[in-house]
């Protein structure tokens, strides 16, 4: 096991400007982040059923790359959840003791790296690869996620950029590897029960 460094040597004082800035803005603003912060996720859900249901007329090809989205996203959930098991970083509202808009989780909830970034990220990335356009949204979107993480207190600004990193890396790497490889996945499912889910009948 690994034992990470008081994340609040690392950038505690930037986390604490964050969550104090917090404090102070508009209600409707903490609202909406703290919204965004906890349902945010949804929409590149939606962004991801967008993307296949437009690839279908495209061409099977391109059906079976925006099928692989959702299972990358979990790929790199996964790589992220093993290294919060390994890193075991205490949260910053642990660590630091401050008022967040959101409640501090309970101890042995983690905070290195951040899921949501990771998961934001991933989506994003891999998202690039079916339509620039939905791609592009689902980028600002992934950092509206990143930002939304620390302005509500759960995590450290480096919590959520090494979410990101692991999310986009995971991502680059496995739709970089699948690209080669999808249309021969296509032309077999293609021939099976399947054939509904890539190309438009």
């Amino acid at each position: 096991m690994i034992i990470a460094l008081d994340g609040s040597s690392v950038d505690g004082s930037a986390y604490t400007a964050v969550v104090n800035l917090a404090r102070r803005s508009p209600l409707w603003l903490d609202d909406t982040v703290s919204a965004w912060s906890t349902y945010g996720l949804a929409l590149f859900a939606v962004l991801m059923a967008v993307g296949w249901w437009h690839a279908r007329r495209v061409s099977a090809t391109a059906s079976v790359t925006a099928l692989a989205v959702p299972f990358v996203v979990v790929v790199a959930f996964g790589v992220d959840a093993v290294l919060k098991l390994l890193v075991r970083e205490d949260r910053p509202c642990q660590s630091l003791r401050v008022t967040t808009l959101e409640a501090c989780p309970t101890p042995g909830d983690w905070s290195f790296p951040s899921n949501h970034a990771a998961i934001a990220a991933a989506a994003a990335v891999a998202l690039l690869f079916v339509s620039r356009r939905l791609g592009a949204v689902a980028v600002v979107a992934a950092c509206a996620m990143a930002v939304s993480r620390v302005w509500v207190g759960a995590h450290y600004p480096h919590d959520v950029l090494a979410g990101v990193m692991v999310g986009a890396v995971a991502a680059l790497l496995l739709m970089s590897a699948l690209r080669g490889r999808a249309e021969a996945a296509a032309l077999r499912l293609a021939a099976t029960r399947l054939r509904p889910l890539l190309v438009v009948s």
